[in-house]
């Protein structure tokens, strides 16, 4: 491995301004899900991103197939594939408040900053030079690596379940969307919503509407309310008081005939790990729960709500299900989406991320019965199991042993809350692009990749096709 190692460092160490360049190229492109059109199932955006990559990989002389614009692959040869690697030019909205054009790949600092940069077109760059630096090198291969990159992973994942359809998993896959050392374990999730309808009334003060977040797999960094029967003064001095627990700022608006706009910003982040931000929906629900508001229905379901997901409930205790097990962890929680209207309607959604112990009925029996108690009903459904492949597998400890001998560090096996491509493939995992312990913001402003630990996971995936499909390394 040590001479292979020391070609694959030298490759990337002469190839480093076009592999920045190419990153660069594709997070410019505006891939968010748009209307399906013809030949576009995705809309135009990630239709514009696919046809780019399989620009690039031409360009590098890899063999590329466009599989109905629902996913691309691209390959080092024509023998079988052995190995697969999983990744997507999709992304989610840019949201606000970012430091740096969101589709420019701005370099500061060795950081490159925008949407998609991480999650998932740098990985998917990475991946594609891992199979350009075997092939140029000139390494002996008896078999394949297929590099098969999505357009919808974001929003649904039709994409894969298309190319399903059309093609076989390959023996061994990984996804370049998460972090490293291994990720063998994906918590479940629960996303699903709940909803009520009250009677409608005038009295003073009164609710008029609230609305927050926009993607059930993201924090809410904003949400607005609309409040009739009150003074700005005195929404303003509970709202100060508010922002001191929660973090989450109130800009108050006087709309006039005591009617105040109230918008609530908080800070973006994945569902997966809203500890790590800050949900302005839960915060504007504090703020309305303080609030002397008119003893009605809908008020009373606002007070519920609040109750059930409060602010900075990370671990859905408040809700009842709270739980861990050793293998994957605690399970997590995320108020995603609300919608109140005085007229008489509710409507929400959560994401939450769940452990191995995870059942239905350790989770929606628990959760009916506290909304019910409010008038409010849970849609049952959108239950997604745990995905697990075992740590000990032949694929599992070749990645490791790969991951130990260019980093340096230990490798072991870990557990998250996010979902990726992987999580209904058996024998899946995820691996890399992202050094432990470093947080790129992924679904939140300012998304980065450190472009020196990026080269690094491309030279990681190009020893793995080495391992695995190497001529010389066949038994």
């Amino acid at each position: 491995m040590m001479k292979e190692k020391q070609q694959i460092e030298q490759y990337f160490a002469e190839h480093k301004d076009a592999f920045i360049e190419h990153i660069r190229r594709l997070v410019r492109i505006h891939s968010v899900k748009g209307e399906a059109q013809a030949g576009m199932p995705f809309g135009e955006g990630p239709a514009e991103a696919l046809k780019e990559t399989l620009i690039i990989a031409e360009e590098l002389g890899l063999l590329t197939n466009n599989i109905d614009n629902y996913v691309g692959t691209i390959s080092i040869n024509e023998e079988d594939t052995k190995l697969g690697i999983l990744g997507h030019v999709d992304v989610v909205g840019e949201g606000k408040n970012w430091s740096y054009d969101p589709y420019e790949g701005t370099i500061v600092d060795g950081k490159m900053y925008g949407r998609g940069t991480s999650d998932d077109k740098g990985p998917v760059i990475a991946a594609m030079y891992a199979l350009a630096a075997v092939k140029d090198l000139g390494f002996p291969l008896a078999y394949n690596t297929k590099l098969i990159v999505g357009t919808d992973e974001e929003s649904g994942m039709e994409d894969l379940d298309y190319y399903l359809t059309k093609e076989k998993t390959p023996p061994y896959l990984f996804t370049p969307d998460a972090e490293f050392p291994v990720i063998n374990i994906e918590k479940g999730a629960i996303r699903t919503s709940f909803d009520a309808s009250f009677a409608k009334t005038d009295k003073l003060p009164r609710v008029l509407s609230v609305s927050g977040g926009y993607k059930v797999n993201v924090v809410p960094p904003e949400a607005i309310a609309e409040i009739e029967g009150m003074l700005l003064p005195d929404i303003s001095e509970i709202a100060l008081r508010v922002t001191e627990k929660t973090g989450v700022n109130f800009e108050l608006q006087d709309l006039g005939k005591e009617r105040v706009h109230i918008k609530a910003v908080g800070v973006g982040g994945h569902a997966s790990t809203p500890e790590t931000a800050i949900n302005a929906i839960t915060g504007l629900l504090t703020l309305i729960s303080k609030l002397p508001l008119s003893e009605e229905e809908g008020h009373r379901m606002l007070r519920g709500v609040a109750d059930i997901f409060p602010h900075q409930d990370y671990y859905g205790k408040a809700a009842g299900l709270a739980m861990e097990d050793k293998e994957s962890g605690k399970l997590t929680m995320n108020f995603s989406i609300f919608e109140y209207s005085s007229d008489g309607q509710l409507k929400g959604m959560f994401d939450s991320r769940v452990p191995l112990c995870a059942t239905e009925a350790n989770t929606f029996d628990v959760l009916e019965p506290k909304l019910a108690d409010y008038g409010i009903r849970l849609e049952r459904g959108g239950f997604e199991k745990p995905h697990h492949t075992p740590a000990d597998s032949p694929f599992v400890r070749t990645l490791l042993h790969v991951y130990e001998q260019y980093t340096g560090l230990k490798g072991d096996c870990i557990a998250i809350g996010g979902g990726t491509y992987v999580h209904d493939i058996e024998g899946g995992v995820a691996f890399g692009p992202t050094m432990p312990g470093i947080d790129t913001r992924m679904h939140s402003n300012d998304e980065f990749i450190i472009i020196d630990d990026m080269l690094k996971a491309a030279q990681i995936y190009a020893q793995v096709i080495v391992e695995l499909c190497g001529a010389d390394k066949q038994q």
